[in-house]
């Protein structure tokens, strides 16, 4: 059986190893392109305030590198500012990056889902009236914002100055021959690995007369499971989006 994970690159490469670790045929299909947006007086004036925020809250993984390719020589993060991350994957960049794991917040490994709502319920108490807390994001390539606002909605409600800064720009991906062959091919066979809701929009637009009632997905959100019932995928299973989590659901597709 084999598993078509869509996930950008960088973490695409590294699920289709550890999937391939347990036996799993799991290929690389990218949904969402990835490039560093240009760099500007914004992401150099963030990292000069950085000890003026309570917590910077990174989207995701590629939000960490692309915000840290931008740190001044010899700057430390410093040692009162949190770093907020919705997910393991987030949270380990972070640390790579080199922010103390002390100061990395993240939701608890029994969460049920790994967003900015389980987020939520571990740092709400870190934050008083007046904080400043700065959300690095991506955005699409076309100017859009991007991303969900609404941990930025329950930050405002408690009194909290939030500012956004894009560190890294989304695009459509741009299929080889080769790539689309296994996209049409997964049609009919396999199971697609969705993590974005997004990329499912994406391979829409890419395939837009493609037929997917035959298709199979494994999806790690309800939100991203629902996009792709929308999509006309006739099988659609969630999963927690840890790896074990993924592993044991694609089994049952077996």
């Amino acid at each position: 059986m084999q598993v078509l994970v869509t996930r950008p690159q960088a973490e695409a490469s590294l699920w289709v190893e550890q999937l391939r670790q347990r036996g799993f045929d799991a290929i690389a299909l990218p949904l969402i392109a990835i490039v560093a947006a240009p760099a500007s007086r914004a992401l150099q004036q963030a990292w000069g305030q950085l000890d003026r925020y309570r917590a910077v809250m990174f989207v995701s993984g590629n939000a960490v590198r692309h915000f840290f390719a931008h740190r001044p020589a010899g700057m430390s993060w410093p040692s009162h500012t949190r770093a907020w991350a919705p997910g393991t994957g987030t949270a380990h960049a972070l640390v790579e990056a080199g922010v103390d794991v002390a100061l990395v917040d993240t939701p608890s490994p029994q969460a049920a889902q790994f967003d900015s709502e389980s987020l939520w319920q571990r740092v709400a108490g870190q934050l008083g009236a007046g904080d400043r807390i700065l959300i690095v994001r991506g955005e699409e390539a076309d100017g859009k914002g991007g991303g969900r606002d609404w941990l930025a909605e329950q930050l405002g409600a408690a009194g909290v100055e939030v500012q956004a800064i894009a560190a890294y720009l989304r695009a459509p991906p741009v299929f080889s021959q080769a790539q689309r062959a296994f996209a049409l091919l997964g049609a009919t066979q396999g199971v697609w690995l969705f993590s974005s809701s997004q990329g499912i929009a994406n391979l829409r637009s890419l395939l837009p007369a493609q037929d997917w009632v035959q298709a199979r997905a494994l999806a790690t959100h309800p939100r991203i499971a629902q996009a792709a019932r929308l999509a006309g995928f006739g099988v659609v299973c969630e999963s927690r989006p840890s790896l074990d989590a993924v592993a044991t659901a694609l089994e049952s597709f077996r």
